[in-house]
């Protein structure tokens, strides 16, 4: 046996989910903020960095749900394949 067997992920799976996180959350920044840019006429700076916001925020809660799903199935199959071994 190498090691004490663990269900965390890898460091490098973690932080790949963590890339990702942020990357959605931006993505959804920018989605946001054009959103409220396409429908605003005049000067809406709060309404643009309030649809930012909340779609940076937004974005980065579906990441990280689909982010923990992907690493807990990762565990799962680890886990499997080490029992067929």
């Amino acid at each position: 046996m190498t090691g004490p067997l663990s269900a965390l992920p890898s460091r490098a799976a973690r932080a790949l989910a963590f890339v990702a996180i942020l990357i959605g959350g931006f993505a959804g920044g920018l989605i946001g903020f054009a959103l409220i840019d396409v429908q605003c006429s005049g000067t809406c700076g709060t309404s643009r960095a309030i649809g930012a916001a909340i779609g940076a925020i937004v974005a980065a809660i579906g990441t990280a749900v689909v982010s923990v799903l992907v690493l807990r199935a990762m565990g799962e199959w680890r886990e499997i394949q080490d029992r067929q071994s």
